[in-house]
């Protein structure tokens, strides 16, 4: 009975020390090579997070990131206007737009698709943190596939390190008041667009194929 004990405790383990696969950019992600696209349009953000702002502030972050992978971005506050005015104020509600009909309003190749997972301060007894998670996933207008998705967080650690209970609580809640989510914001997005295939404007594009890439399986879509 203990044999057979131990022998299923090692099987849990294991299952749960389960690694993500790494595999070549080309492995991962061949519709992007094949689609090749030029431009892309970022749509409204879905906030699934508890704070209100979340997707305005980080509307702020994402076009750099994306334009310095090598792809032509189209202007996030233009097309952001232009979503409202038609009743529009998050990605959620393209999913039951024709790709055809965007096509003709944008003209962009591919749009991305954002989902803002967290976004939110954690406190624990003898400390806290400062979360910024995203989903994202990037469409071809062309041919309706999806071409590539990630999924990130970034943990920024607000806590005191005195050693004094007390003070460090209360360094801790002010480090946490004081964090500014925008900046956490761009490291998610600059760690997700490394996985991104170069595109056309980048010194990389058609390169990369060989690249490694972590294929985490936490993407929320």
């Amino acid at each position: 009975m203990k044999k057979i004990l131990s022998l299923t405790f090692i099987l849990v383990f294991l299952a749960g020390c389960k690694t993500s696969p790494v595999l070549t950019k080309g492995e991962a992600y061949p519709n992007m090579y094949k689609n090749k696209p030029l431009s892309i349009l970022i749509v409204p953000a879905v906030n699934q997070s508890t704070a209100a702002d979340a997707a305005q502030l980080y509307a702020t972050t994402i076009a750099e990131p994306v334009a310095e992978a090598g792809y032509y971005v189209m202007s996030v506050p233009v097309t952001d206007a232009i979503f409202q005015s038609e009743g529009i104020v998050d990605g959620a509600q393209l999913e039951t737009l024709s790709m055809e009909k965007i096509r003709d309003m944008f003209g962009a190749d591919a749009i991305l698709f954002v989902k803002i997972n967290r976004w939110e301060t954690n406190y624990y007894v003898t400390g806290g943190d400062v979360t910024v998670g995203a989903s994202f996933r990037l469409i071809s207008v062309h041919t309706g596939d999806e071409i590539w998705k990630y999924s990130d967080a970034v943990v920024i650690n607000t806590s005191g390190n005195s050693g004094n209970l007390i003070a460090d609580m209360i360094s801790t809640a002010i480090n946490t008041a004081l964090t500014d989510y925008v900046p956490i914001a761009r490291q998610v997005n600059f760690k997700v667009m490394n996985t991104l295939p170069a595109g056309k404007y980048n010194e990389l594009a058609d390169k990369d194929q060989l690249q490694k890439v972590v294929v985490l399986d936490k993407t929320n879509f």
